[in-house]
C-alpha cells in the first residue's frame, strides 16, 4: 500500500475513533462538563443501572420494550452500525488485521474499553449487550473487506496461471 493511501486511512481511522468516542462516551455529557465526571464515588444506585446479563437489553428492546421504533433502532442498530467502520478500516490499514479472529478480538477490546470507561467514570452505563452488538458490528464491517481480498486473490491467481 502506498504512503498516501496509508496516511489517508490513518486519518480516517483517527477521525472515526474521535467521533465514536464522542458518540459512545460523551453522548449525554457536554464536552465542557467532562472533567466533573472523573470521580470514583461509590453510588449504589449507579452500580445497579448497569447490565451484566447477556442478551437482557437486546431481548428487552426486541420483545418487551413499550417504546417507539426509533428508540429501539438507536439502541440496537446504533451499536452495530457504529462499529462497522472499525471492522472495515482496520484490515485495510494493517495487513495483520486481515483475519476475522483478530478483528473480532480487537473490536471487542475497543468496545470493552468504552464500556469500562463508562462504568468507572459514570459517562453512561456498562452493558454487556453493547459488547455483543459492537463486536458483531466489527465483524459485519470485516466481511466485505474479506470478500474483496478473496476476489483479488482469485484474480491474481488467474493472472499467474495465464502467464
Amino acid at each position: 500500500m502506498n504512503f498516501f493511501k496509508k496516511l489517508t486511512l490513518t486519518i480516517i481511522l483517527c477521525i472515526y475513533l474521535a467521533v465514536l468516542t464522542k458518540m459512545v462516551l460523551f453522548k449525554y455529557i457536554p464536552l465542557s462538563e467532562i472533567i466533573h465526571h472523573f470521580n470514583f464515588r461509590n453510588d449504589e444506585d449507579f452500580w445497579r443501572s448497569n447490565n451484566y446479563v447477556p442478551f437482557k437489553t437486546i431481548n428487552f428492546y426486541l420483545f418487551l420494550a413499550d417504546v417507539n421504533l426509533d428508540i429501539r433502532i438507536k439502541n440496537l442498530a446504533g451499536n452495530v452500525f457504529g462499529f462497522i467502520p472499525f471492522g472495515f478500516i482496520l484490515p485495510l490499514l494493517v495487513k495483520k488485521f486481515q483475519s476475522l479472529g483478530l478483528v473480532t478480538v480487537t473490536t471487542f477490546a475497543l468496545s470493552l474499553s468504552f464500556e469500562v470507561l463508562q462504568l468507572i467514570f459514570e459517562f453512561g452505563s456498562f452493558d454487556v449487550d453493547d459488547l455483543i452488538l459492537n463486536t458483531f458490528g466489527g465483524i459485519l464491517g470485516y466481511i466485505p473487506i474479506k470478500v474483496v481480498l478473496f476476489l483479488q486473490q482469485i484474480k491474481r491467481n488467474k493472472r499467474t496461471v495465464v502467464n
